[in-house]
């Protein structure tokens, strides 16, 4: 039998291993059921992990998060007074935030105009104004070139290649963009070092567009450029609607732990009646081990173990499909799924939850079973 060797720490690990499939019809329903638990959660956090990721690059895709500005009222185009450009750097050392660009916004001469919207802008940052060029480029750095907003340009009858005076300065039309904020739809765009040239003003700024880090709160990161400087700046614009971003992610995550818990609470179940059948139709045998010296300890152990070997086996082939079935199910419906380790932790963490807490149950009785009637036991 089994249970006849000597109890060498070894040889009782391989009496663990090798005993769950003495009966391999119960081991085998066992180990798909878990399986089917498993592969819920490897392959639901997959696609969830890959929707909050297609999600977060959705809307970091467009403008900034928000922008900073004075804080109190003055005679700059937004009706804020100008803030030195050292501020800039220190927004983009607060935590959480991944992009600072400062902006320069100043009403001159524009075109015929007596008085246009000039705005100087980094290249580098020309995606956090929300800003797409539908022909020609992006303005270099430190030029004599504009890019123009739609509605100007077709009220001016302006295309790329066309000459424009800004300040009593001739100007190359390189670019005409579209933009998701209206107010900018009507402006002509620059470099912003251009603009610093033309106003004699190289300390001062009207906004910085901040962007924040990937996965990170904008209202959080928001809140805590309040409480550092509040004093001086203002965050004044939010672009995006953060509390409805916020409660998307809340809503995915809350969903993928919820059928995570029910996985657990199957798989659970299905392990405990495994393992509590696996004892009666061991009960004979137990009375033996005790009867040769066994203590409940070891018992214990022992079920706790087999359960264990399963829910393991399981979690490693679970993990497996649950990756080949997203992998091949999910480009056909047009999602890309993102596995993180996190999700593999996650999934072998709750086979080892089950299988302890599956296998505790079943052990107790086992261990509670005198051995005189154990072994009385046909």
């Amino acid at each position: 039998m089994y249970f006849m060797f000597k109890y060498k720490p070894m040889s009782f690990l391989k009496f663990i291993v090798k005993n769950p499939f003495r009966r391999k019809n119960s081991a085998i329903l066992s180990i798909v059921g878990i399986c089917i638990g498993i592969i819920v959660i490897v392959a639901l956090g997959g696609i969830t992990n890959g929707l909050i990721s297609s999600f977060e690059d959705t809307i970091h895709a467009g403008g900034a998060d928000f922008s900073i500005s004075g804080k109190k009222t003055g005679d700059s185009a937004y009706g804020t007074n100008l803030i030195s450009a050292n501020w800039t750097n220190k927004i983009a050392n607060v935590s959480g935030v991944d992009k600072a660009y400062p902006i320069y916004v100043v009403l001159t001469s524009v075109g015929d105009s007596y008085m246009g919207t000039l705005v100087g802008l980094d290249p580098n940052g020309a995606n956090l104004a929300d800003i797409s060029m539908t022909s020609g480029r992006m303005f270099k750095d430190n030029s004599s070139e504009v890019i123009l907003g739609k509605i100007y340009a077709e009220d001016n009858d302006l295309s790329v290649g066309d000459s424009l005076k800004v300040d009593g300065e001739d100007f190359d039309v390189v670019g005409i963009f579209e933009s998701g904020d209206s107010s900018m739809t009507g402006a002509v765009f620059t470099s912003i070092n251009t603009v610093n040239d033309l106003m004699n003003e190289y300390d001062s700024i009207s906004n910085i567009y901040v962007k924040v880090d990937k996965g990170a709160d904008p209202q959080k990161v928001a809140d805590r450029i309040d409480s550092l400087y509040g004093d001086d700046i203002t965050t004044v614009s939010s672009v995006m609607e953060m509390k409805q971003m916020g409660d998307m992610l809340n809503m995915l995550q809350a969903a993928s732990w919820g059928i995570s818990l029910l996985a657990i609470v199957v798989g659970g179940l299905g392990i405990i009646n495994t393992m509590l059948m696996s004892i009666f139709e061991r009960t004979r045998e137990i009375g033996v081990l005790k009867a040769v010296g066994w203590s409940n300890r070891r018992i214990l152990a022992m079920i706790v173990g087999e359960s264990l070997v399963i829910t393991v086996i399981s979690a490693v082939i679970g993990s497996a499909v649950g990756v080949a079935v997203c992998l091949t199910l999910c480009p056909m419906i047009g999602l890309s799924p993102l596995f993180t380790p996190e999700i593999f932790i996650q999934a072998f963490g709750i086979a080892v939850a089950v299988g302890i807490i599956g296998g505790l149950y079943p052990a107790v009785k086992a261990v509670k079973l005198p051995p005189t009637e154990a072994l009385r036991y046909e």
